[in-house]
């Protein structure tokens, strides 16, 4: 008797125990689940379908080439001011704007993610079609609402919707709406995407549906640049953050060719989207191509080659320095673009864009990233959207000009369609960027522009911007033109003009579609200080909806 209690009480022990060890890693399941239903290939060799063997005779349309960077800060070029104070140098992605057209002031269409790429790839706000939050998978959410127990303020996580929430794979761009890709395509185009796609993994949401000829890249919102214990790579993970701690156990180091089966990439992916994009435009560089080169760099988690580590030993910290290294790679795989269109006698026939899909991230740590804005990523503050975007098209746009804009992501889609004379055939909301970049009078421009995340909305009415915030219940307006930094709230002051901007937010957002998923998760964002800063009362934020 004793005996068999001895073996219940174990076995007791036991099941209590596996219980608490479940719960602990349970975020690991995502990851595990996804290698068992799709195994990882080993490398395999990526052939990008040849175009003609010789140009054919005369003007061909131009080919357009839109860069986007990830989580790229405003100060994280050197052109801005740069990482570490500027020691980190970018002079490839420098160069774009000193041989082309810098757009002084440039929003992303949303403070995170898939809404960005979804106006970029439409030219539509993407809440008109009901993206208006970042897919990402339930128990990413739901690990994330536990956040920080030291923290003044917590996460609010609405399980109550989880029922309502489709499968993760059907979270993306409705096939309904034409694509940038759709439409070039119709023009003769070879089409092509190269990086992240974050916008569905379902086959009717791919790349491959929405208008890409060949697509390789990843479906997911991030993924590894090499394996954590690649003895090529330098780690920093910031365990304050539980997204980088769910991203650390679960993203593959993988990439699809055209939906096929996971393989893995060769070498650093940075370096490897670059060299991917290389070939790509020297087989199609004898027909007009479009193509979306999204890299991940500088998106958590990060990892830099040891090579471009080693070259930063002047930066002292460790976090900084493996950030820095991610840019160095960025900047060396634009160079690596570039120099192929030179290579291959297409640079003067190549409207090339970069910009970033958001500002930098409030997680990753580090203060000075969006320098000297306010925000962060997941913020409408001017931190948060507002994006480096340099188009270049030597002959056709004037080199080394600056423009004052609004520019917005929107304006990608009407601008490529005009170089290459592909007409847009339903309505969107961004405009032909290419009369204000060549400097002409009365060209077109937003005197309104709007953000929205659930309760979290933002309207910019020329020089005054109004953000409305319903958790903290506040609202800030801001004189840009005299206060392009945000540091006064002028609400209390202009209460008239508040409610003329109020107005004009509530008019935006009547007949609206509800949005394609819930938000499960509002989540506190402080807009002055990174995740490890301490918690103190005084402190500005906001809670973000996805």
């Amino acid at each position: 008797m004793k005996r068999l209690a001895i073996v219940l009480g174990v076995l007791v022990a036991l099941g209590v125990g596996g219980y608490f060890l479940f719960k602990q890693y349970a975020y690991y399941l995502p990851g595990l689940i996804s290698n068992i239903r799709d195994p990882i290939a080993d490398t395999q060799p990526v052939n990008w379908v040849q175009g003609p063997a010789t140009a054919p005779e005369g003007e061909r349309p131009p080919n357009i080439i839109v860069i986007v960077a990830d989580d790229l800060g405003f100060n994280d070029i050197s052109r801005n001011g740069g990482v570490a104070g500027g020691v980190v140098q970018t002079p490839n992605i420098d160069a774009l704007a000193s041989q082309g057209v810098s757009v002084d002031i440039a929003y992303a269409a949303n403070a995170t993610c898939s809404p960005s790429r979804a106006a970029m790839m439409t030219g539509r706000y993407p809440w008109r079609f009901g993206f208006e939050f970042t897919s990402a998978p339930v128990a990413f959410s739901r690990y994330l609402s536990h956040g920080d127990e030291n923290a003044l303020r917590r996460p609010i996580f609405h399980e109550e919707r989880v029922k309502d929430v489709p499968p993760l794979e059907t979270l993306g761009l409705p096939p309904s709406e034409t694509t940038i890709a759709e439409l070039l395509q119709g023009r003769g185009y070879h089409t092509m995407h190269i990086g992240k796609w974050h916008l569905g993994e379902t086959a009717a949401m791919r790349p491959e549906a929405q208008g890409f000829d060949e697509s390789l890249g990843f479906m997911a919102g991030a993924g590894m640049f090499l394996p954590a214990n690649d003895p090529n790579v330098v780690n920093a993970e910031v365990s304050f953050d539980p997204i980088d701690r769910f991203l650390w156990a679960n993203l593959p180091y993988a990439v699809q060719w055209n939906g096929g089966q996971r393989f893995r990439p060769e070498g650093y992916v940075t370096d490897y989207f670059a060299n991917q994009a290389v070939s790509a435009i020297e087989a199609n560089r004898n027909r007009p191509f479009f193509m979306y080169l999204a890299f991940n760099a500088p998106h958590t988690p990060l990892q830099a080659s040891r090579e471009d580590y080693d070259a930063l030993s002047n930066i002292p910290d460790h976090t900084e320095r493996v950030y820095g290294a991610m840019i160095r790679a960025l900047d060396r795989g634009v160079g690596a673009v570039m120099q192929a269109l030179r290579d291959n006698g297409i640079d003067d026939n190549t409207l090339v864009i970069f910009t970033s899909d958001n500002g930098g991230a409030w997680y990753v740590g580090l203060p000075n990233l969006n320098r000297p804005f306010r925000g962060w990523k997941a913020t409408f503050f001017e931190g948060g959207i507002r994006t480096p975007f340099f188009a270049r098209w030597p002959g056709r746009l004037p080199a080394g000009t600056v423009v004052e804009g609004p520019a917005t992501h929107m304006d990608i889609f009407a601008t490529a369609a005009a170089a290459a004379g592909a007409p847009i055939e339903r309505p969107v909301d961004g405009i032909n960027l290419l009369p204000m970049l060549r400097g002409e009078q009365g060209a077109p421009r937003h005197d309104v522009l709007f953000w929205r995340s659930g309760p979290y909305r933002v309207v910019r009415a020329g020089d005054w911007k109004l953000q409305v915030s319903e958790t903290p219940d506040r609202v800030w307006l801001f004189n840009l033109r005299t206060d392009p930094y945000e540091q006064r709230d002028l609400s209390a002051q202009e209460p008239q003009r508040v409610a003329e901007l109020r107005a004009l937010i509530e008019e935006h957002n009547a007949n609206l579609p509800p949005p394609l998923w819930p938000a499960l998760l509002e989540g506190p964002v402080r807009i002055d200080v990174p995740l490890n800063a301490p918690w103190t009362e005084e402190q500005e934020y906001i809670y973000w909806s996805n």
